[in-house]
């Protein structure tokens, strides 16, 4: 993903207007829709799809910790951690923190990273103010901490979570966007990352895979009986976050264009491949299930992001067909043989629907990236996978190294987060709070038990002066 960055006093003109002679109408309408659906993938996607796959005991607190961090992000965001991600070089991975809530700078045209190598000058240019990008960028950093939430579900203090969000956003996001996306050593190397396969996904699940152990597993009793409360609900929040894909796909060129368009369709084709392959796969070995279907989906719609609109559209079906398989395997089989995976309790399989579908859509797009889809947004002239010609090898290798840089960096630092947050408070929930759950956390129940909840029934009147009370109750 090409990103934005600190605007030059020299395009600080004509800004004065509601409409400057820079503006491109139909692009910002276009970002603005993309940044909206990005954020309706974690508020209310994410918070509906956790409220329904979770058991009912942990409903409330699930869809609690989701939304918390989709508020926490915004203030840290424009307060220092967009600059961090966007903004000027201090280190070769990190960026300089500063505040991105002035209007000199929301209102000014958006600007591309500069570049200290000659050879590597923008493919796009923003045409919408920087208060665009800025809240656009701002739903992805919202959305990869609330996957990231899914690893930890049904044990983690909220106490813990409410210290942890703001500090992972600042001390690992912000580092890996700013090293892929924002002009760091990564980008400028030529790490191809469409969408956030690395920077969102593969993060989130290794960082997530990473509390889950520090944390600690759920009480065996949750571990063995742990089925969704409303696979209905469930569906709900997955098609939000399908559909809001759209977006998180379709606004990465930072245009409403040619590439924007092929990014939308081969998201899809990706997405209802592995969906499909996934199934048949549950087919084959046990029973098709809407859970299975779900995860299916998420693999696809991970593992395309890298690649969304660099790869021509028999790819995104081959990705497809990719994603719905290894996924699979490392969840339902390989997880069952490793002692790493079985000793570690991720709750949602983040790893498997995240991180390992990152690190596939990353290493495939080493393998798939057409040449001339990448000229249209890369900022590296030549980029091209290895299936199109000598160089594209070179590509492929580039990209499973900076996965291996995005899993070290986000393993070492949300240890060393924890380990931090532990020396103030538990990072797990009292044991009364395990065993009884959203009521003992919140005081909240997601359901009213039985009998309770109820508007009172109404009444009629039988013509002898007296008032029966009708049968059915209004729930």
């Amino acid at each position: 993903m090409a990103a934005a960055s600190v605007v030059p006093t020299a395009y600080q003109q004509g800004t004065t207007a509601a409409v400057p002679d820079w503006l491109n109408k139909g692009d910002n309408a276009w970002q603005m829709v993309c940044a909206a659906l990005v954020g309706m993938q974690g508020m209310p996607g994410l918070v509906i799809l956790y409220a329904g796959l979770v058991k009912r005991k942990w409903v409330v607190n699930s869809a609690f910790m989701a939304l918390y961090a989709f508020a926490a992000v915004m203030p840290c965001w424009i307060l220092w951690a967009y600059k961090m991600s966007f903004g000027n070089q201090l280190l070769p991975f990190w960026g300089k923190a500063g505040l991105a809530a002035s209007q000199d700078f929301l209102v000014l045209q958006a600007f591309l990273p500069a570049t200290k190598y000659k050879n590597i000058t923008p493919a796009i240019q923003p045409l919408y103010p920087m208060a665009v990008v800025v809240f656009f960028q701002y739903a992805f950093a919202a959305v990869t901490v609330v996957l990231l939430a899914g690893s930890v579900l049904g044990r983690m203090s909220i106490k813990a979570w409410v210290m942890f969000v703001p500090l992972w956003i600042t001390l690992s996001y912000s580092v890996v966007a700013f090293s892929i996306w924002g002009g760091g050593f990564l980008f400028q190397w030529g790490i191809m990352d469409y969408a956030g396969g690395y920077v969102v996904h593969l993060a989130s699940g290794a960082a997530g895979f990473t509390a889950a152990y520090w944390v600690g597993p759920r009480l065996k009793e949750d571990q063995e009986e742990f089925q969704p409360n409303n696979l209905p609900l469930a569906l709900a929040g997955a098609g939000i976050l399908w559909m809001g894909w759209t977006g998180f796909n379709g606004g990465d060129p930072f245009a409403a264009n040619v590439d924007s368009s092929l990014a939308v369709l081969n998201t899809h084709i990706c997405a209802t491949t592995s969906l499909l392959v996934w199934i048949c796969w549950d087919v084959v070995f046990k029973k098709p299930s809407v859970y299975g279907a779900i995860q299916g989906m998420i693999t696809g719609l991970v593992c395309i992001t890298p690649a969304a609109g660099l790869v021509q559209g028999w790819a995104a079906l081959v990705m497809g067909i990719a994603s719905g398989s290894i996924p699979w395997y490392t969840m339902m089989c390989l997880s069952n043989k490793l002692q790493v995976l079985q000793k570690v309790d991720d709750t949602l399989g983040v790893l498997h629907t995240h991180a390992v579908a990152g690190i596939l859509g990353g290493a495939l797009t080493g393998l798939f990236a057409h040449p001339s889809l990448s000229s249209m947004f890369l900022a590296v002239p030549n980029s091209k996978g290895a299936f199109y010609g000598s160089g594209g090898g070179m590509q492929f290798l580039k990209q499973l190294l900076g996965a291996c840089f995005v899993i070290g960096w986000n393993v070492v630092v949300t240890s060393i987060i924890l380990q931090v947050i532990k020396v103030i408070t538990p990072l797990r929930m009292t044991e009364e709070e395990l065993k009884i759950g959203d009521a003992a956390v919140h005081r909240e129940e997601a359901y009213a038990p039985a009998g309770q909840g109820q508007r009172e029934r109404p009444t009629y009147n039988n013509g002898n002066n007296g008032a029966i009370e009708m049968s059915d109750p209004l729930v």
